[in-house]
């Protein structure tokens, strides 16, 4: 679970109030006062640093009067999939802006060996919002990226002692759900 900064914004402008009185509410998680400011600025502008627990979220969504679902985004990762990134990211270009449930039917039926590990990482950022009450029909796919991470160096013996690299690349996946807003 992670605080979405534009909700975040909204949900202080339509509640009109100041974010040093937000921030108030922090302390009591046990933050001090000024950690709980300057955490709040970070939150607002997108930085995850303190990285934001779920009671400062049930917090926050309790000054705000509203339901932790509100300001939140769920987010799943896989860290160090064997395969390539170029290969993975087609698979989350796919799901991206995807109802879950088309998205775990594409990846069901998608041959690639990257729509395994996607597809965990999709249904554990599924449980996440399970777990927070979100409403599960109306949960989309609102950012799907892998990032490159480390590469597996092995070396193959060639002929008179020479030895050829070959590189395995890993990847990061991360898959965040959110509910849709309804009109109105």
């Amino acid at each position: 679970m992670k605080i979405s900064p534009t909700k975040l914004k909204k949900a202080i402008e339509a509640a009109k109030i100041n974010p040093a009185d937000l921030a108030a509410t922090l302390v009591e998680t046990g933050l001090r006062a000024d950690d709980a400011a300057a955490a709040l600025g970070n939150w607002m502008r997108g930085s995850d640093h303190p990285r934001c627990k779920p009671a400062y979220i049930a917090q926050l969504a309790k000054g705000l009067g509203l339901a932790p679902k509100d300001i939140c985004v769920f987010q799943s990762r896989v860290v160090s999939h064997r395969g390539s990134p170029r290969k993975a990211k087609l698979l989350t270009d796919l799901i991206r802006g995807k109802s879950v449930d088309q998205a775990l039917n594409l990846l069901s039926f998608t041959p690639k060996r990257a729509a395994l590990n996607i597809k965990k990482c999709l249904a554990a950022a599924i449980a996440d919002a399970q777990q927070a009450e979100a409403d599960e029909t109306s949960l989309y796919v609102c950012d799907s990226r892998v990032d490159g991470a480390q590469k597996l160096k092995r070396f193959h013996q060639k002929d008179r002692g020479r030895a050829h690299a070959i590189l395995k690349p890993l990847s990061h996946i991360t898959v965040s759900v959110e509910e849709r807003r309804r009109p109105g």
